[in-house]
């Protein structure tokens, strides 16, 4: 990318490379692992409020869908004919959850959420999903330790529909 950012900027006359600084705003995903999990925490009880100022427009006061996405429910439906895809049936990761809401919610305002209230509305859809207690506070370390329902739902390498290698 370095390459074709100063080959543009020299022929073209327009551009420039981005600074580390710029780089290091967007650069914000979370491993599946919780690597780069950023300081803070949440609990429940904080999540229930955000989730009801931020979410409950388009996720259900519970969480049980509207204009958004399900978000809850849907156990044991997956190998059923209508599977219920939730974060509390479907999603392998607890740190992809933090990693979508800090990165795309609230659809009208996408990362305006603090670390903190990202952390706390995780802990309130996990705990509404029977996967965390009611009085769970969650932080980096707790979040990585959360074993989702499905985390060995999904195949691991070698994927079998992919042959060339």
């Amino acid at each position: 990318m370095h390459g074709v950012a100063v080959h543009a900027e020299e022929r073209y006359g327009i551009g420039r490379e981005a600074t580390p600084a710029e780089i290091a705003g967007w650069n914000i995903d979370i491993g599946r692992d919780g690597t780069a999990l950023p300081p803070g925490s949440g609990s429940v009880e904080r999540g229930r409020i955000v989730f009801s100022e931020q979410c409950a427009a388009c996720h259900g006061d519970s969480g049980q869908g509207g204009v958004g996405d399900r978000l809850v429910g849907g156990q044991g439906t997956l190998a059923s004919p209508k599977p219920i895809r939730t974060v509390g049936s479907y999603w392998p990761y607890a740190s992809t959850l933090f990693d979508y809401i800090r990165r795309a919610m609230p659809q009208n305002a996408p990362q305006s959420l603090s670390n903190e209230d990202v952390y706390a509305v995780s802990a309130y859809i996990l705990s509404l999903n029977g996967i965390v207690s009611a009085n769970a506070v969650l932080d980096a370390k707790s979040l990585a330790a959360v074993k989702m329902p499905n985390r060995d739902g999904f195949v691991s390498d070698p994927r079998p529909d992919v042959h060339n290698r």
